[in-house]
């Protein structure tokens, strides 16, 4: 089969970029100078507007890059239009071995809404995505405070089952972050967070197509069963994108970057977000020819 002629379209909308180039936006040693040059460097590879996303992390660190991010944003117009807000992933998620994914259990809170406000008042209103665990006790709650405050809630890093997914969608969440990731190698055959999160069809599906998040069956199933209405492509990109083959400290991880681009953590058998931009993830999409033109479109730009 003839291989597609690779995309040029430069306009995609990632809502989960965790760093690049070398900067991680929730590292103790990000600082404004640092945070532009990441963002820009990642604007000049394709990517049309993102959400910087902080991880899990401690409240002190919380709130010095909120706070500092949003200082960089008040001083650059150009970051301004293209920074759509902030996603923060966590840190209301699973502690437990799989689901905890490279986040630092030792930082994991229970869902908290005194804390989210908190949160929410350091980046000035500028959170627009909330990633939480739905089968935490109090999560149902904190999704419907946040919605209130105009955040999108999104449900990841979970042991979630059906009766937790439906309680958070009647409790106005709407999504779920890297379906597919995030989540035990070894699950239950039937009930697991995979196969309920596609059965939720109030929930639409952030997904990583890096070409080593999601096995091209797995995207398949995906294309099939949730369709391009439901589908939101996102880059999970990881402080290590956008630099060479090599060994780095990521997320508080020692992660080696392959040169294939697989990033990952061989002790814990993890990943630690993805070595790609969204522009990058929409061209495996095209590859594979699972969708057409217009429902990349979609897939990238219109339904995030």
């Amino acid at each position: 089969m003839d291989t597609p002629t690779p995309l040029r379209i430069p306009g995609f909308i990632d809502l989960q970029v965790n760093g690049f180039a070398g900067v991680d936006f929730s590292g103790d040693a990000l600082t404004e100078e640092s945070f532009r040059h990441a963002c820009h460097t990642l604007l000049a590879r394709g990517t049309a507007a993102f959400l910087p996303t902080l991880i899990t992390s401690g409240e002190p660190r919380l709130r010095r890059n909120l706070t500092l991010m949003v200082s960089a944003l008040k001083k650059d117009a150009t970051l301004a239009r293209h920074i759509l807000g902030f996603h923060l992933e966590g840190p209301f998620i699973s502690k437990e071995p799989g689901a905890v994914g490279a986040h630092d259990p030792h930082a994991v809170h229970a869902p908290d809404c005194a804390y989210f406000d908190r949160l929410n008042k350091w980046s000035e209103g500028h959170v627009r995505l909330l990633t939480l665990a739905a089968e935490l006790p109090g999560a149902a709650d904190l999704a419907r405070h946040a919605v209130s405050h105009g955040v999108t809630v999104s449900c990841g890093h979970q042991l979630a089952g059906i009766d937790d997914l439906a309680r958070m969608a009647e409790a106005g969440a709407t999504a779920l972050t890297h379906l597919g990731n995030g989540m035990p190698n070894l699950v239950h055959r039937h009930n697991n967070p995979l196969l309920v999160g596609l059965s939720e069809e109030r929930l639409k599906i952030l997904f990583i197509p890096d070409g080593h998040h999601l096995p091209r069956h797995v995207l398949t199933v995906f294309a099939r069963a949730a369709g391009p209405d439901r589908l939101i492509a996102t880059s999970d990109a990881s402080p290590a994108a956008g630099l060479p083959p090599g060994t780095y400290n990521v997320l508080g991880n020692i992660a080696v970057l392959e040169p294939d681009g697989l990033l990952h953590n061989p002790e814990k058998q993890c990943l630690v977000g993805s070595s790609a931009t969204l522009f990058d993830c929409m061209n495996v999409l095209h590859r594979l020819g699972l969708f057409t033109l217009d429902d990349l479109l979609r897939i990238g730009f219109h339904n995030p």
